[in-house]
């Protein structure tokens, strides 16, 4: 049903239940601005250009209002003048000169201002409110959506989030700067540079030679991490966190669907009190190691290193999550482990086929890095095409599995190999007993470069190649899973209720406490 306006030409529907002023208030607006702005459009014919960026046509309230708008863009498109006379002629073309209110009405708004002078902040008034508007418009959606029965809550989260978001996107927008402004900017950031260490602009992977070819893990790129098998992908992003969170105190998080918590911290507590993992998995260590083990992984329980091993985690998850994340705890990078144990959303890759699905997953973790402004590093299977082909079985871009839109997507792809897993002994006349090889097969923004790693097995970490002199032969290059024809670790968790747990300090309490990684689990 309809019922008339003050306007006899213009109708509008009546309020439903679900609208606003049903209720007794009338939705945010700015009608007289409306008018002014129209009118000011039509009277001086540069004055669309200074508000073009910021209004659209639903910006107007009034459906007249909105097709005068929407005239006033077609001669724009055209390079026609913009006046009364023009306007009224493309109304009529368009066919909506009576939605308009007729000619008499456009004639009046013209009446309406006397010049163009304060048109752009009237503009942004008119946006403010439509802004409103269209907050409205999804919380009273979000409210229905909520009371129905067989909604999943989680959508309908995501759905709030996503909505909030775009309105963001769409009514924020960054204006141009002239040439002295971006100059003075891009010399403050050198300045800012300059007493940064090794010219790192990025978070810090703390191995140098990565860090000299990248920069660190730089904001909004989406990274692959991929290997097969036994070549240590959870051992090196670990040893990665540990650095960042450690040493440059860099709050980070890892979703881990594969292996429990509490086995990513037994890890991490291995690494860096340098005990033996198979010690530390059966707990028989000596009086010595415990002290060895309280004292050393102190600054570790200190760490902001968050750790959530949610099981089959979905990308509208893992979305929330981050946004919490950084919402709560300004989280500097992300880390997932691994990208083909996750699933797509349900409506995206519903009927769709695995390859499809990676592929939305994949474009889902870039949009999280760029909305988030963090790096994003995601471990990732490699076919068995490595293992059938002859050579040194070096990993290449087409060995990604179920997906080239992983390699599109990514702005970095990282493979992890070990030469000695292989029984390869020598590379150029080098031993590679204990030597990791990062080879940077993809890089958007950089060169490309194979980086050498010392990896050393009992402890299931990575460092600096030239940092292993203290070790003792036996101790470094150990399989990390035994030899190549054992099996990787299945990861089955502990418990598999999919918490969170915030490494905190703990040095002083017991140290049964310390090795199921410190605290309470805190839901997040």
């Amino acid at each position: 049903m309809t019922e008339k306006s003050n306007n006899p030409r213009i109708t509008r529907k009546k309020p439903s239940f679900e609208n606003p002023s049903f209720l007794g208030k009338v939705p945010p607006q700015a009608v007289d601005l409306e008018e002014a702005v129209l009118g000011a459009l039509m009277l001086e014919k540069d004055a669309l250009t200074n508000v073009i960026d910021i209004l659209k046509v639903e910006s107007f309230y009034k459906d007249a209002h909105q097709v005068i708008f929407q005239a006033i863009l077609d001669l724009f498109t055209d390079s026609q003048p913009i006046d009364l006379l023009t306007v009224t002629s493309q109304l009529r073309k368009n066919g909506t000169l009576e939605i308009a209110g007729g000619a008499f009405y456009v004639t009046e708004l013209t009446s309406k201002v006397a010049s163009a002078a304060n048109i752009e902040y009237h503009a942004r008034i008119i946006t403010e409110q439509a802004i409103k508007r269209e907050m409205i418009k999804i919380s009273s959606e979000i409210q229905k959506d909520a009371y129905e029965e067989t909604t999943d809550v989680f959508e309908l989260l995501d759905k709030m989030e996503q909505s909030l978001f775009e309105i963001s996107e769409k009514n924020i927008r960054k204006n141009y700067s002239d040439m002295k402004s971006i100059m003075r900017e891009a010399i403050v950031e050198m300045e800012s540079k300059k007493n940064q260490k090794d010219g790192l602009t990025g978070v810090p992977s703390g191995f140098t030679a990565l860090d000299r070819v990248t920069s660190g893990w730089q904001k909004s790129d989406l990274v692959i991490i991929a290997a097969r098998p036994a070549m240590g992908k959870t051992a090196f992003v670990l040893s990665v966190l540990r650095n960042a969170a450690v040493d440059h105190n860099k709050p980070v998080a890892i979703f881990s669907l594969e292996m429990s918590s509490v086995q990513l911290v037994n890890r991490l507590i291995s690494a860096e009190a340098e005990l033996d993992s198979e010690k530390i998995k059966k707990g028989s260590l000596a009086e010595h190691e415990w002290a060895q083990l309280v004292h050393k992984t102190a600054k570790l329980s200190k760490a902001p290193l968050f750790v959530d091993d949610t099981p089959a985690l979905s990308i509208l998850e893992l979305r929330a999550k981050c946004r919490k994340l950084k919402a709560q705890h300004d989280i500097q990078m992300v880390v997932i482990d691994y990208l083909q144990l996750m699933s797509g959303d349900s409506k995206g890759s519903g009927g769709g086929n695995r390859e499809q699905e990676i592929a939305s997953i994949s474009r889902a973790l870039k949009k999280i890095a760029k909305e988030l402004s963090i790096p994003v590093i995601a471990l990732s299977q490699l076919s068995r095409a490595v293992e059938t082909r002859g050579g040194d079985k070096r990993p290449q871009l087409s060995d990604l599995r179920e997906s080239g839109a992983i390699e599109q997507d990514a702005d970095m792809v990282m493979f992890l190999y070990r030469p000695e897993y292989y029984g390869i002994t020598e590379d150029e006349g080098m031993s590679t007993q204990g030597v990791g090889e990062v080879i940077i097969a993809k890089h958007r923004n950089g060169s490309l470069d194979t980086v050498k790693l010392r990896f050393i097995g009992r402890y299931t970490k990575f460092q600096d190649l030239d940092q292993f002199d203290s070790y003792p032969p036996n101790q470094v290059g150990e399989p990390l899973y035994g030899n190549k024809f054992s099996n990787q670790s299945s990861g089955a968790s502990d418990f598999d209720s999919g918490h969170t747990i915030k490494l905190q300090s703990r040095a002083n309490d017991d140290t049964d406490d310390l090795l199921s990684g410190g605290g309470k689990p805190t839901d997040f």
